[in-house]
């Protein structure tokens, strides 16, 4: 490793300190980027303003020049977004060239404002991609609406009842028509999606199993552990042993190739 670099990240890290300039936290980048890959265009719309987060400064600074800076932070937020994406079902040709094409169409904005529309456009793009993927089974209104509720409380402990109450039907006809539908009943499937999370949050953050847990609502780390093991065959903490980051190497040398 350089001595120049190790003397510049520490001279960087004391000023980040010294002014209190931080990075986003994990769970917002996490809540942005499962909003697109679980295709929730909706939610998407509803911080809309607030995924404009790429162009503050506690993003970090990529590049002294504004638009160039702003530049490597849409091609980071593609690579994100199509790897999620890919995660969570899409095609990895089709994932792969739509980022090419954004990232190429990004190379060539000529000012700021198009780089940042580009961003919004690519974020929805993804996601109404994923949307379609989700719904190529065809479900009944009430099961598409029942589906778009426990995408947007995935972190909150949720009850059956609360679902059809938010729908407007009777419970009993709810979890028969879930069943009927997926094949599967609302707890089987909404232990499903949390894990699919709780999957992300070990190959990416470095948040704790304990943390984890939390986050997802489940009632204690313990539960967490033996829902997780139902799913995956593995413990949190070996999922993670043998996955964590890895994958990044893999699909760097997939595009590489």
């Amino acid at each position: 490793m350089s001595q120049n670099m190790n003397k510049e990240l520490t001279s960087l890290l004391f000023m980040q300190r010294e002014y209190q300039i931080k990075h986003p936290v994990y769970e917002k980048e996490l809540a942005f980027y499962s909003l697109v890959s679980n295709g929730n265009v909706k939610a998407l719309h509803e911080i809309e303003d607030e995924f404009t987060f790429i162009d503050k400064p506690e993003n970090g600074v990529l590049s002294d020049n504004p638009k160039r800076n702003l530049l490597y932070h849409v091609i980071v937020t593609i690579a994100m977004i199509t790897r999620f994406c890919i995660e969570s079902g899409m095609d990895s040709e089709t994932a792969y060239t739509l980022s090419d094409l954004y990232i190429q169409n990004a190379d060539k904005a000529s000012n700021y404002e198009e780089l940042k529309e580009i961003h919004k456009e690519v974020s929805f793009d993804f996601a109404a991609r994923m949307n379609s993927l989700r719904k190529e089974v065809i479900f009944s209104k009430h099961i598409i609406i029942c589906l778009d509720y426990i995408f947007e409380h995935l972190n909150e402990s949720i009850t059956i009842r609360q679902i059809a109450d938010s729908i407007h039907i009777n419970e009993t006809y709810l979890s028969k028509l879930f069943k009927k539908e997926t094949k599967m009943t609302i707890s089987e499937y909404l232990q499903r999606k949390k894990i699919e999370v709780a999957e992300n949050m070990l190959r990416y953050s470095d948040y704790s199993c304990v943390a984890i847990a939390n986050y997802l609502a489940f009632s204690s780390h313990s539960y967490f552990i033996q829902v997780f093991k139902k799913h995956t065959g593995l413990t949190p903490s070996f999922y993670r042993k043998i996955n964590y980051r890895k994958n990044w190497d893999r699909e760097l040398n997939l595009k590489s190739k």
